[in-house]
Order: C-alpha cells, then structure tokens, then sequence
C-alpha cells in the first residue's frame, strides 16, 4: 500500500503537490471546503476533459501518425529540412487539437525514429515542445489556458485568433530561424512502416470537435462531456480507457487553489498589473514557477485578456516547468533537463523581449 501511493505521488507529483496546497489552504480557511464547488469552473472544466478526450481519439485514429510519415517522406534525408516541415506541422496540429496530445502523438514517433536511425534526437525533441506550445496558442481551443481565459472573458472565437495571430507568427517564425541553424545533419533513409487510420473514429472525433466549439461558444459547455462520452464509447472505448482521468482532477484543483489564492491576494490589496506590458512579464514570468495554466487561473482578475494570454502562452516556453507539454516531451523521450533548458530558455528570453516590445508598438 505504501509502495503504492509512493508511486502514485512520484508519477503524479504535479497533482499531489496541488492536493499539498489545498489542505494547507483548508487550515488557513475552514470555509474553504464548502466554498470548494464554487470556485471551480465546472463547464471550463467539461470542456477541456472533452477536448482531450477528441484530441485523444484523434491520436488513436491514426491520422497524425500518417501525417508524421508523410513528414518524414518530405524531408528526402534532411535534418534541417525535417525539422523545417515538422515544426510548422506540430504547431498547427496543436492549434487544433492541444499542445498535450500533440506531444503524445509526435515525440514517441520522433522517438521510434531516432531508434531506427540511430541517431539522438533530443533537440527536435525540444524544438518540438517549443512548437507544440507556440502553436496552440493561436486558438481558444489550443491549451487548457486559453481554454479558460476565452470562457472567463466571453472573447469572440475570431478575436481570439485575430489578436494571438502576430505574437503566434513572430514566435514561429524565431523558432524556425533557430531550428534553421540548430539542424545541420543528414538522415539515414529507411522505409517507415505504414499506418491504417480508423476512419471511423477519426470522422466521429472531428465531428466533436466541431460541436464542443459550438456548444462552447453558445454557452452550453457542459453539454460537451456528456455528448463525447457517450459518442466515443460507440466508436472507440478504447479512447476513454486510455485517458489519464487524473488530469480531470489536476485541473479541478488548480481551478481550487489558485482561485482561492487569487481572492487572498485581492483581500490583500495585491491585483495584477494594469500595464499591457506589466501584465505580460508578471504572466510570463509567473509561469516559469507555477506553470502557466495555475498563472492564468491566478491573474484572472485582471481586466485585459489580451496580454494576459500573450503572456501565460510565451512562458510554456522557458523552464520545463512552464506548460505540461513539456513535462511530457521529457518524460516520453527521457531528454536531459539541462539540455531541454538549453534550447528553450535562450529562445524564452528572446521572445520575452520582442513580445514586449510587440504590445508596445500595436495598438
């Protein structure tokens, strides 16, 4: 038994350390465990267990792990030109269907591929993370983060994507000219082994994907849970047997403690930054030690969405710590800590800078 929940706290340690923070907030407040339902955003929260779950089954469907041999097929032995044509693949696929999946669709294939070349891969697998995260923010519907800032302040889906679009761009763009002279080897050819997609469960899970968004939009976000469940368990139960149901609980407890930590600040008189560019570092920043999902949930009272979403979205890029996507590049491809930071914390600082000086310049 104890061995037991020895593992469970070592695998699920984000979790636990949330759990830690809850019970010491319920001993500063006893009030806090009946005003427990009310800070969670329960249709937030459906939401997002219900774009995983889609992003889950499209995972299963096989089509990324075609598109990733289609990548692969492209680059005709190039280094440099594989990492040009995955990076932008990882970064749109992530606007659709989260940053998280996306590293569990990509990073064991670049990982089976590495094996097969021989060849350590570790860097793709960072500038990977770095694109999974940069993609994703683009879209409402790209990160658990947007998810929440787009529910809390009622922005238009467009809006949305019209505002991230020049950060997003400026991002992806940097990322490729690193990439562009990080990369300079060949490639062994080898014939990679295709993949038979399920059409079925690939048709069903862009089809919720399609109406989550629209029962999003229309206010009925926790009709989304209910209607996936029941449609993925006709055409792939093996989606909902797979998914990691702790993640569920790791969100309802970041909307808990954070939340709870956002009105202790209040009551305190400590409120975030009113400056565009204020609002940015200390979102940015804040990121690097908590993550930027718990970051957003914190600052959530402040009154522009727009940096604030700029900001939590740039600091899933700097320390490991700062978006989960890359806590699980790490964990599936066992790449070492310092040389993750290597890469990410250079290109971090650099979009920190220029993204300032970006909400400075436009209106």
């Amino acid at each position: 038994m104890v061995n037991r929940l020895g593992e469970f706290i070592k695998r699920e340690w984000f979790l636990s350390s949330l759990f830690v923070l809850y019970v010491v907030l319920l001993l500063r407040d006893g009030s806090l465990l009946e005003r427990t339902p009310d800070l969670i955003d329960w249709g937030g929260l459906a939401l997002i267990t219900s774009l995983i779950l889609v992003s889950k089954g499209l995972e299963l469907s096989g089509a990324f792990a075609e598109l990733s041999i289609l990548v692969v097929n492209l680059s005709r032995g190039s280094e440099k030109r594989l990492a040009l044509i995955l990076l932008p693949t990882i970064a749109l696929s992530s606007a659709i269907i989260m940053n998280d999946t996306a590293m569990l669709i990509f990073i064991p294939f670049i990982v089976a591929l590495s094996r097969l070349i021989e060849r350590d891969m570790a860097a793709l697998v960072v500038f990977s993370a770095i694109a999974a995260n940069v993609g994703s923010s683009l879209t409402p519907i790209g990160n658990p983060q947007n998810i929440i800032i787009w529910r809390h302040y009622g922005v238009p889906f467009q809006d949305f994507i019209a505002y991230m679009l020049p950060f997003v761009l400026l991002w992806l763009i940097l990322l490729l000219l690193f990439a562009f002279v990080v990369f300079r080897g060949s490639l062994p050819e080898r014939k990679l082994q295709a993949v038979k997609v399920r059409e079925g469960l690939l048709w069903s899970s862009l089809f919720l994907l399609i109406i989550n968004i629209v029962l999003a939009r229309e206010g009925e976000a926790l009709w989304t849970l209910p209607l996936t469940v029941v449609i993925l368990s006709l055409v792939g139960r093996d989606v909902l047997l797979s998914f990691d149901w702790a993640l569920v609980l790791t969100f309802a407890f970041i909307f808990v403690d954070f939340g709870e930590l956002s009105r202790i600040m209040a009551s305190l008189g400590l409120h975030p930054p009113s400056s565009e560019v204020g609002l940015f570092l200390s979102s940015a920043l804040l990121s690097q030690v908590v993550s930027n999902v718990p970051a957003t949930v914190l600052l959530l009272s402040a009154e522009n969405w727009g940096p604030l979403a700029v900001g939590v979205n740039a600091g899933g890029t700097g320390f490991m710590v700062g978006s989960l996507a890359n806590l699980i590049a790490i964990r599936i491809a066992r790449v070492s800590i310092g040389k993750f930071h290597r890469y990410s914390v250079p290109y971090f600082l650099l979009i920190l800078l220029l993204s300032a000086l970006l909400l400075w310049i436009l209106p």
